[in-house]
């Protein structure tokens, strides 16, 4: 687990909220390395709650509902199609709309997955004033990624399953990372992620957090 700071009891009253964004292919465990990062933030800023933004969790919670929109999205989901850019940012957004006070820390795993979203993430982010939002990349080569689903033998993670999402991350993921790799207004972060679980924790800890 992260090595973490005491506790200050000298923090200052405004906190500067920060915001982390994981990104990577499907089995590159951004949810693992996400959760690391939400503990360190709760156990070094006692003062300060951390917002967890996992899109899957959101969406297989709104989909619960009875509106029209919802079933639809419900459709989407269980025939494993791909969720519409509109559903995604509409589903964080109000998240954010909803529990985003301009205190919380903010963890993103899961979001943002196509350019378009990318750019707008970066607009509401401008929009909260806030102030270099952190980028980990969790680069795994393709095939580390479809041994580690493979092993993994979840129910949508059949061989064609895993190819269409190796695919998409390459056509409509990357060019989102390359666009946070290139801005002026992130913090980015490219992390071998085929290490083991402690060993790209640790990598977090002292690039991300220099500790």
């Amino acid at each position: 687990m992260f090595n973490f700071l005491k506790k200050s009891n000298n923090l200052e009253k405004t906190h500067q909220p920060k915001v982390f964004i994981f990104m990577g292919r499907s089995g590159c465990g951004k949810g693992t390395q996400a959760d690391f990062v939400v503990k360190y933030l709760c156990e070094t800023e006692n003062v300060c709650k951390t917002l967890h933004i996992e899109t899957g969790a959101l969406l297989r919670k709104f989909i619960q509902g009875n509106s029209y929109t919802q079933k639809l999205t419900k459709e989407v989901v269980e025939s494993g199609g791909l969720m519409p850019e509109a559903v995604v940012v509409g589903v964080w957004s109000n998240y954010l709309f909803e529990h985003f006070s301009g205190k919380e820390n903010i963890v993103f795993d899961g979001c943002p997955r196509k350019l378009h979203e990318a750019i707008l993430l970066d607009s509401a982010l401008q929009f909260y004033k806030i102030e270099k939002p952190t980028v980990i990349y969790l680069k795994v080569s393709r095939e580390w990624a479809e041994n580690r689903l493979k092993e993994r033998a979840r129910k949508d993670d059949s061989v064609e399953g895993v190819k269409k999402r190796m695919d998409w991350f390459e056509k409509e993921v990357l060019p989102s990372i390359d666009f946070f790799r290139n801005s002026l207004n992130f913090r980015f972060f490219e992390i071998d992620g085929e290490k083991n679980i402690e060993e790209v924790r640790q990598d977090i800890q002292k690039r991300v957090f220099g500790i």
